[in-house]
C-alpha cells in the first residue's frame, strides 16, 4: 500500500504538468477552435529562457529561491508574447481566408522553427535546472515527497484558478467566454474577437512556458524537452475533453497516475501504452471526451 501511495502522488504532480500544458490547448480551442501544435515548444522556451534569466540572478548574488520568484514574471511576460506571435503569424491568417487546416500546418512549422532556434542558441544538450526548494524530500506517513512535486502542484492549481476568476470576475474575462459560447455573436455585440483569439494565445503559451520552470527544477531542461510533454498533453485534452477546463485536468491526473503505476508495475519501456490505449478508447466511445460537450453544428 506505501509504496502504492508513493507511486500516486509521484503521478499527481507529473499529471498536473500534463494538465497545465492541456489547459493551454483547451484555451486557444474555445476560442478559436485552433490548437498550438507548437505547445511543446512554449514549454521548452519558458524553461529555457527562465534558466538564462536565473542564472543571471544568482550570479547578482539573489538566492535561488528568490531568483526563482523574480524569474517568474519574466517567464510569463515571454510565454504571452511568444503566444501572441504564434497567433498573429500562423493562425489568424488561416482564419482570414477560413483556412481548415492551414493554422495546423502554420504552427506545427513554427514550433520547428523555435526548436531550432533553440538548439542554436542554448545547444542541444540537457541543462540542470537549479531547484529553489530544498532537494532532500520529505517523510509523509511513510510517502517519500518532493517539495518541488508539491510546488508542482500548488502552481498549476493556483495558475488555472487565477486563469477561472479572471473569466467569471473581469470584464475582459466575460469578453472570453462570450467568444468561447459564440464567436460570431460576440463579434456583432462588440466584441473584438480577434483580439479576443490573441489573448487566448498569449493565455496558452503562458501557461505551458509556467509549466516549463515547474518541472524543470525536478528533471533537465533542452532543446528537445518539449516535444513528448506537447504530445502527451494533446492526448490529455483530447481525454478530458477539449470544451472542459475540468476535463484536462482530470485527464492530465489519470495520464501521470496511471504512467507511474505502468512504469512501477510492468515496465518503464510499456509506461507510454497505457495513455495511448486510453486514448483510442476515449476516441471510440466519447470523441468529444470524457468530460467534452459534443457539438451540434448547423449547415
Amino acid at each position: 500500500m506505501q509504496i502504492l501511495l508513493q507511486l500516486i502522488v509521484s503521478g499527481l504532480s507529473v499529471g498536473m504538468v500534463y494538465g497545465v500544458i492541456a489547459f493551454g490547448y483547451q484555451l486557444t480551442f474555445a476560442t478559436s477552435r485552433t490548437l498550438n501544435f507548437g505547445q511543446g515548444e512554449a514549454l521548452m522556451l519558458g524553461s529555457l529562457v527562465g534558466l538564462t534569466t536565473l542564472n543571471f540572478l544568482i550570479g547578482q548574488a539573489i538566492g535561488t529561491f528568490w531568483g526563482y520568484m523574480l524569474m517568474l514574471p519574466v517567464v510569463l511576460v515571454f510565454g504571452a508574447i511568444q503566444g501572441s506571435v504564434v497567433e498573429w503569424l500562423g493562425v489568424r491568417p488561416a482564419l482570414r481566408v477560413k483556412s481548415e487546416s492551414g493554422w495546423i500546418m502554420a504552427t506545427i512549422a513554427l514550433g520547428i522553427i523555435f526548436r531550432n532556434l533553440a538548439e542554436n542558441v542554448w545547444g542541444r544538450d540537457a541543462l540542470k535546472f537549479p531547484s529553489p526548494l530544498p532537494e532532500a524530500s520529505l517523510n509523509l506517513g511513510g510517502v517519500r515527497i518532493q517539495p518541488m512535486e508539491i510546488a508542482i502542484v500548488v502552481g498549476a492549481v493556483v495558475l488555472m484558478a487565477a486563469v477561472e476568476v479572471f473569466n467569471r470576475y473581469s470584464i475582459y474575462g466575460k469578453a472570453v467566454v462570450a467568444t468561447s459560447n459564440d464567436r460570431e455573436a460576440a463579434g456583432l455585440m462588440g466584441i473584438d474577437t480577434r483580439r479576443v483569439v490573441t489573448f487566448s494565445y498569449a493565455l496558452s503559451s503562458m501557461s505551458a512556458a509556467f509549466a516549463g520552470v515547474l518541472v524543470a527544477p525536478v528533471t533537465l531542461t533542452g532543446a528537445n524537452m518539449g516535444a513528448v510533454l506537447g504530445l502527451k498533453a494533446f492526448a490529455v485534452a483530447i481525454i478530458g475533453g477539449l470544451s472542459s477546463g475540468v476535463g484536462v485536468v482530470v485527464g492530465g491526473l489519470i495520464l501521470g497516475i496511471t504512467e507511474t503505476l505502468t512504469g512501477y508495475y510492468i515496465s518503464t519501456g510499456y509506461k507510454d501504452v497505457p495513455g495511448l490505449v486510453l486514448l483510442l478508447v476515449v476516441l471510440s466511445v466519447r470523441p468529444a471526451g470524457l468530460f467534452g460537450r459534443t457539438a451540434i453544428k448547423k449547415v
